[in-house]
């Protein structure tokens, strides 16, 4: 179970995310340290994008990291620390929230979530409890970062901003070892490399390929500058650590390194395979901090320490809240491994992969120290669909084109298999590159059924909205695309006795809302926590905000000797509320439902009748998957002609999606006159991931797609980039053709 359904049941849990019990679980933010006057660590967060453990100090002998591996022996090593998404936006909506971006609605590459009203960037509680908190500079929560989750955010935030004796949070984002810098022959980057010391630079004759790539020159270069990039990231490290030092607060700060995510090439990043999710972490606890960070062991973390704990991303918050002295939440789902309020170590860890760029797809995993349990959603996709972002590495170019010629062989096939196994199982201490799977293996029954229903009980206590398809979810978080904003706040003055001052209460009638002020447009925004004192003649700028949601209108408040005024720009925020996703989501049986009808998956033409009884379910969303299940189970051509004209009805289903998904079967089937006006149809609907799904049907089609050339044309002004992209990508094919 994870940490928080130990401690209540499902439904209250869930009551908890979507803040309908908020008067009960509302955290008090109130620290230890404040409480006693004590001082706090500041904690330095130093994050690389796209690596694994491919360091030094993790046994890696091809790797130049000596800054890193410097770092290593005066901190904690974590050797069992994991992403619960294989790419950045999902991980980062994961870590500032303490919540599975499952859970949170957040889950699909570059979209828009609306958490439920409890959601706070935790950031947040730690400016309460009197943190100056920093970000440079990147984001990519899945939602707008709220102005009141950072003091400063941008490519001058710094700890030397704050004021005298204030404890810091500061997050520094490297880019260096980004996905794309891999790929990067320019003359900037080649400048950069040429700048490395001899010893420093990366034999790609050297290089220790997976054996999941196939060996070519290409493919070592890329692996290559890999590693030639990471050790330009070490000595920004060591950039980053030489000022904590000068500025005299090493010995006052608690210094994480991390890494956003696996390596950046094909097979890792994006991926739910160790290779996508396990990454590096290392923590300096200086000695003044090791009882705060360990009370009932302080040597646990003393330098040099190796620590082979199971430690998932949603830990960081509530890890980062326990080592400040406050208390968590109870909607977090991650656990304190660090801190007063540190939890006992977890059996598993998990991970999710949606919708990655313009690929739709669907996977769960679950991992042990042994073993990695891999449920696949959509097991009729290839794990090879086309991301027009990755195609440009040169090793995933290598791949396709081996691949088109016939020369891939043993692991390197696997990830062009036409179809992905329902389940996957691996023996990680024996195979951690994950290339025999285990599930079909009967000497390993017992842990397929160990891990399959860890599995199922995970996806069921944290509320995972997967089998929702993006189109409907798309509806259900924001009904008809529009926006909810929060109210504009509400004021409440007392004047003092002499009447040249007073103190501003502030409110909205937004659930969640957090409220951000500034005096006389002076400074940066302030997070409100109580009432302002406020001087006669000055103002008070206010603007209310909630993730997911507009801000409101900014409202100002003159204060005079007597009375005060208030002016809003623009008119002032009415709308009705909107009655959150989760709450409606919580008030049916459609989760079950869609779990019940993806018990099939696998099963084959056992499975029609029941399929067949789910084209009129209630819900979209499983006579979705029913029509799925039909196209990827019937194989026989006379029971195909058996399912004709039940399928033909569903091409007048009112949902898109489903049209797209009837469409699509049918016409694989050769009943193209029928069906492409429907596809075609679906391409100009409202709703923008239903147009991507109806161009991916037409990406399937391949050469039979060639009637709807003119449509798919127009299709290159779409608003939404993906469904543009895999117009593109049909485009190409029919050029080639």
């Amino acid at each position: 179970m994870s940490y928080q359904t130990k401690k209540m049941g499902r439904r209250e849990f869930l009551k908890v995310i979507s803040g309908s019990v908020a008067g009960l679980y509302l955290c008090n933010v109130t620290t230890e340290a404040a409480a006693s006057n004590g001082k706090k660590p500041n904690i330095l967060w130093i994050s690389t994008e796209d690596i694994s453990p491919d360091l030094g100090c993790y046994g890696d002998d091809y790797a130049v990291t000596p800054n890193i591996d410097k770092l290593a022996t005066e901190s904690v090593r974590y050797e069992n620390v994991f992403s619960h998404s294989g790419v950045c936006a999902p991980t980062r909506s994961g870590i500032i929230t303490g919540i599975y971006p499952t859970t949170n609605g957040t889950h699909h590459m570059r979209c828009k979530g609306v958490p439920s009203a409890q959601v706070k960037c935790f950031s947040e509680y730690l400016r309460k409890a009197g943190y100056y908190c920093t970000n440079n500079v990147k984001t990519d929560y899945q939602f707008d970062p709220p102005p009141t989750a950072w003091d400063e955010c941008s490519r001058k935030a710094h700890w030397r901003n704050r004021q005298q004796g204030q404890p810091f949070f500061a997050i520094f984002n490297f880019t260096t070892t980004h996905e794309s810098q891999i790929r990067n022959r320019s003359k900037a980057m080649l400048d950069r490399l040429a700048s490395l010391e001899s010893h420093e630079k990366h034999d790609p004759a050297k290089a220790k390929l997976p054996p999941y790539y196939p060996d070519t020159p290409l493919v070592r270069q890329d692996w290559a500058q890999y590693y030639d990039i990471i050790t330009l990231m070490d000595k920004q490290v060591a950039d980053l650590l030489d000022q904590l030092q000068k500025d005299g607060l090493a010995e006052d700060t608690i210094v994480w390194f991390w890494g956003d995510h696996g390596r950046g090439l094909p097979r890792a990043k994006r991926w739910i395979y160790d290779s996508g999710l396990r990454v590096p972490l290392i923590i300096r606890v200086p000695e003044k901090w090791r009882k705060t960070a360990m009370p009932t062991n302080a040597d646990a973390v003393k330098p040099g320490t190796v620590n082979d704990d199971l430690i998932a991303f949603i830990d960081f918050a509530p890890t980062m809240l326990s080592l400040a002295g406050i208390e968590i939440p109870k909607h977090i789902q991650g656990k304190a491994f660090l801190g007063g309020r540190k939890a006992s170590p977890r059996d598993y860890i998990y991970a999710a992969r949606d919708r990655m760029d313009e690929a739709i797809d669907l996977i769960r995993a679950v991992r042990d120290k042994r073993y990695k349990y891999i449920r696949n959603y959509m097991w009729h996709l290839s794990r090879g669909q086309d991301i027009s972002y990755m195609n440009q590495m040169p090793t995933m170019q290598e791949m396709r084109r081996l691949f088109a010629e016939g020369k891939l062989k043993g692991p390197q096939m696997q990830y062009f298999e036409p179809t992905k196994p329902v389940e996957e199982l691996y023996d990680i201490v024996k195979d951690p590159h994950e290339v025999e799977n285990l599930a079909t293996d009967p000497k390993y029954k017992n842990a397929l059924e160990r891990m399959r229903k860890v599995h199922v009980q995970w996806v069921k206590e944290t509320g995972d909205i997967g089998l929702i398809p993006e189109p409907e979810f798309d509806e259900l978080k924001r009904p008809n695309g529009q926006w909810q904003k929060t109210a504009t706040p509400k004021f409440d003055v007392k004047h003092n006795n002499d009447r040249t001052a007073g103190y501003i209460s502030i409110n909205s009638a937004t659930a969640g809302a957090s409220i951000t002020y500034r005096i006389s447009n002076k400074g940066s925004w302030m997070l409100y926590t109580d009432p302002v004192k406020l001087n006669v003649g000055q103002s008070l700028s206010v603007k209310v905000c909630r993730i997911g949601y507009r801000d409101s209108n900014q409202a100002r408040l003159t204060l005079t000797t007597n009375s005060f005024q208030v002016d809003v720009e623009g008119a002032e925020s009415n709308s009705e509320p909107v009655t959150h996703w989760r709450d409606r989501i919580e008030k049916t049986d459609i989760l079950e439902r869609l779990r019940a009808i993806k018990q099939f998956d696998g099963q084959g033409e056992k499975a029609v009748a029941d399929y067949m009884r789910a084209l009129s379910d209630k819900y979209a969303s499983v006579r979705y998957w029913a029509v799925v299940g039909l196209h990827t189970s019937v194989k026989s051509a006379t029971k195909r002609n058996a399912l004709i004209l039940a399928l033909m009805k569903v091409l007048n289903d009112p949902a898109p999606l489903v049209r797209a998904a009837a469409a699509e079967t049918l016409y694989d089937w050769g009943h193209q006159q029928q069906t492409l006006p429907t596809l075609i149809g679906v391409l100009e609907c409202k709703q923008a991931k239903a147009r991507l799904y109806a161009m991916h049907a037409l990406e399937q089609m391949g050469e039979k797609a060639r009637p709807a050339t003119k449509q798919i044309e127009a299709v290159l002004k779409d608003p939404d980039d993906y469904v543009k992209r895999v117009a593109r990508t049909v485009l190409e094919q029919l050029k080639r053709k």
